[in-house]
């Protein structure tokens, strides 16, 4: 190609990622699929390392880090940073209503904006005639840090503001603010994998994007999964808003990702409505949240109001009920998982944390136990975060007596007596016999949990059951179980030992994906499940797939691709999958795509809800990701299709408030057909 088509070609590549980045992040509507982007992406690159005097400063290639820093500079706010008023109860919202009402003389209702609070780290950017200049944490408010090379790899937050058809007009200064936040899967993820490479585990999703966007080598920071919610400004010059609703909109239009779930409120009484059902969906959202921002929406207004000290007297956080309590230590436990590490567990004096009794609580590994200081017998704070594991935040020392006993792991497993070791390189102890009994339970559920076989009825109990009678020895032994060895078993009767073998007999067809999951190869999770599946197509090609092979498929990098090459190389792991194939396991390929354009799924934003009887939740979902349809969790003006089966609640009755495609479980089996 001649130098002047290939810097054409480049210039309409970066184009379109940035296109392509905008409609994913800022609108939330993607046009293409993951594989087309990564195809883009991969062909810029092979541009850029063949012609690297055309690459620009400003191309998205360059999100991978920059030189490391020595040190932060302070990054000053013109416009302080205020931090919000909290509220516990719906009382003190009703009082702030009254107030704001006082102070602007108004009767009627005053119109607000009611956000989700992320549960993230404050940032503020700033774009100087569209192009971002720079970036700051939120620090006391007045000074922060400047991580400015650490926000330009977050692929969220766009390097120009967008210029589309309803973009055009970006302001002079734009000094943008809000949350950088990790989502709770991507959270679980790193810390699986920092825990196998025998790192620290962050303690929450909040401390590992704070750890994240903190680092003084950007290149850290590019690789971990951030993401970005934006809500309001501080300077602003070139445009003015007359509310903040209006605002929010035009941030979208630029590129910047504001929230969905934000909602405009007719009076405080739809603000406390939205709080009651936000409060509902808090553990479903695929973010931590921690209550409800409530603003005025008029700008004007808000001038009037002006600020306090501290807070401003136009908003309130209206804050959900604590996920933090205090109890005491009674004991602290070494529990071995299926890979033989030994996760030290403390047992509590049962304590309500966010409406759950909690009785255990993760102390991660014997480091974050010396770090924290923590002993049997101590007073300590506890969280629950969503569906995060509870876990001991801090030891309240002001507490201490002098008869608190200080931990150590054990030489022997708990569960087998085998010989405990902890490795120069790993940060955790581990059991190294193969055949320990709790490696073979955690083995064993994994393999029947709802992303793996999927079969209904084998709890940890049972499974424990199992084993300890020597009934199977491997996943493989399951295959091999007949109703009437169960029967008389505590738990089982005729009728309920019958149902047990029925599930693992329905089990025997899997889809090739969640077999892979259910093996417990090293770093792979569901996702990643899906993406080989794909990519290969069989199980022998993956089981003979080279490591170069494998990080040539997009997600897959050198430690994954290791561990998977590793995974099976191993003879025992081999020899495992040659006798499951034999007990009678089916796999099922993933399912086809139809081609772009023949299907009725192609580009459309799909909502499940209710219970559908042809198909689990997550097979419905792969089937119509695979035919090029986005799954989404919740019900938004971007939603194109709810597919509703029994018992369909609150996301079906939105879609038909909101004139959404509604498809009944024939409907969609109609569909997919």
């Amino acid at each position: 190609m001649k130098k002047d088509d290939v810097r054409r070609e480049m210039e309409s590549l970066r184009e379109k990622i940035r296109r392509h980045d905008y409609l994913y992040y800022a609108l939330d509507a993607p046009e293409i699929s993951d594989e087309e982007y990564d195809a883009l992406f991969r062909r810029l690159v092979q541009l850029e390392e063949s012609h690297p005097e055309l690459i620009t400063p400003d191309s998205p290639t360059q999100r991978v880090g920059f030189p490391p820093l020595d040190k932060f500079q302070p990054f000053k706010h013109e416009v302080p940073m205020l931090s919000l008023e909290n509220a516990m109860a719906e009382g003190e919202i009703t009082a702030f209503d009254q107030r704001v009402k006082k102070l602007l003389n108004v009767k009627g209702d005053v119109e607000y904006l009611a956000e989700p609070k992320i549960d993230g780290l404050a940032i503020e950017v700033i774009y100087e005639n569209g192009g971002l200049s720079g970036a700051g944490t939120r620090g006391d408010g007045y000074e922060g840090e400047d991580v400015t090379p650490n926000v330009k790899t977050i692929r969220a937050i766009p390097w120009r503001l967008f210029r589309g058809k309803e973009g055009n007009g970006a302001p002079r200064l734009l000094a943008v603010r809000g949350e950088v936040y990790m989502e709770k899967k991507d959270f679980r993820r790193l810390n699986e994998s920092r825990g196998e490479r025998g790192e620290s585990l962050f303690a929450n999703p909040r401390n590992a994007a704070a750890g994240s966007l903190r680092q003084l080598d950007s290149s850290i920071t590019a690789a971990r999964p951030l993401k970005a919610f934006f809500y309001g400004v501080g300077s602003l010059e070139g445009r003015s808003f007359q509310h903040q609703w209006e605002l929010l909109k035009q941030l979208g239009r630029w590129g910047l990702p504001v929230n969905p779930r934000s909602h405009l409120c007719e009076g405080i009484g739809e603000a406390l409505e939205f709080y009651g059902r936000l409060r509902e969906e808090r553990d479903r959202l695929p973010y931590e949240i921690d209550g409800v921002v409530i603003k005025v929406n008029r700008v004007d207004w808000q001038r009037s109001l002006g600020e306090k000290s501290r807070s401003p007297r136009w908003a309130v956080a209206y804050k959900f009920t604590s996920q933090e309590a205090q109890t005491k230590i009674q004991e602290i436990m070494a529990q071995v998982g299926r890979t033989g590490v030994l996760t030290p567990v403390a047992v509590l004096t049962p304590v309500t944390v966010g409406g759950v009794t909690v009785q255990r609580a993760t102390l991660h590994n014997q480091d974050e136990i010396d770090r924290k200081d923590v002993r049997v017998g101590d007073v300590v704070t506890v969280r629950r975060a969503g569906d995060v594991i509870p876990e001991v935040v801090e030891v309240l020392r002001e507490h201490r007596g002098g008869s608190e006993k200080p931990f150590r792991m054990p030489d022997h497993c708990p569960s087998c007596s085998g010989s405990v070791v902890r490795l120069p390189e790993e940060a955790f102890h581990r059991c190294l016999n193969r055949n320990c009994p709790a490696q073979i339970k955690g083995a064993i559920w994994h393999f029947a949990s709802r992303d793996g076989l999927d079969i209904d009825g084998l709890g940890k109990k049972i499974i424990s059951n199992f084993v300890d009678r020597g009934l199977v020895r491997s996943v493989a032994d399951l295959y091999s179980l007949e109703a009437e060895q169960l029967e008389g078993l505590e738990g089982f009767g005729k009728k309920s030992a019958e149902n047990l073998i029925e599930a693992i007999e329905r089990s025997r067809d899997v889809p090739l994906e969640r077999f892979l999951y259910a093996l417990g190869i090293q770093h792979v999770g569901s996702h990643t499940a899906q993406i080989l599946a794909r990519h290969f197509g069989s199980l022998e090609a993956l089981k003979n797939a080279t490591r170069e092979e494998l990080t040539a498929v997009p997600g897959i990098g050198d430690t994954m691709a290791e561990a998977i090459v590793r995974h099976f190389e191993n003879e025992a792991n081999r020899e495992l999958i040659q006798e499951l194939l034999a007990a009678g396991i089916r796999l099922k390929e993933p399912p086809r795509a139809e081609p772009a354009g023949d299907s009725f799924w192609e580009g459309k934003r799909v909502v499940f809800t209710g219970t559908l009887s042809s198909y689990t939740r997550q097979e419905a979902a792969e089937l119509v990701t695979s035919r090029g349809a986005k799954v989404t969790e919740s019900v938004t003006g971007n939603t194109d299709v709810v597919v509703a089966g029994e018992k369909a609640g609150s996301k079906l009755r939105k879609a038909t408030e909101q004139g959404i495609t509604v498809l009944n479980e024939e409907d969609f089996l109609g569909k997919i057909s």
